[in-house]
């Protein structure tokens, strides 16, 4: 009986890679935070200019990730998603991070996740996933959000596959 749920298993695992979920919001967003946990532990040191703002600085490890795209134009790429990092910066979260554009064709950083039902979901510490609305286009998206060391909330990571 054991190998028959091994068996299973490894047949439904080999389904979730040959693209039978290619687009699954939940397996993207946990490959973003798998990304971003490799390169370090998430904290905030010191603060940077992202766009015209001075937000907290967002570090994974020794590497900043304002102002710095490898991670998030990794996933565009294995994915075909957009991609976010934000900081927490007061009630607010800035995108620090991002292959989302503008509608002039330039990266979305310095913009805030707009009030809406992920807002309240991370703010609380929670995923969500479901359909949103990213600077006016519709996207089957996930948030997560980003804890430092202590469990304070800092930041959150999304993902969005275009509607």
């Amino acid at each position: 009986m054991q190998f028959h749920h091994v068996v299973t298993a490894a047949v439904l695992a080999i389904g979730a890679v040959t693209g039978a979920h290619a687009y699954d919001p939940k397996a993207t967003i946990a490959d973003l935070d798998a990304r971003l946990a490799k390169i370090g532990a998430p904290k905030l040191d010191g603060t940077d200019k992202v766009a015209d703002k001075d937000v907290p600085a967002l570090y994974f490890g020794e590497r900043k990730i304002n102002n710095n795209y490898d991670v998030v134009d990794a996933v565009r790429k294995a994915h075909s998603a957009t991609a976010t990092v934000f900081v927490k910066q007061g009630d607010e979260f800035v995108r620090v991070s991002t292959n989302v554009l503008t509608p002039e064709g330039k990266r979305g950083v310095g913009t805030q996740l707009a009030r809406n039902a992920a807002y309240e979901a991370v703010s609380k510490g929670q995923q969500y996933c479901g359909p949103i609305d990213v600077l006016g286009t519709a996207f089957d998206a996930c948030y997560n959000p980003i804890k430092d060391g202590g469990g304070k909330i800092i930041g959150a990571s999304y993902i969005g596959h275009k509607k």
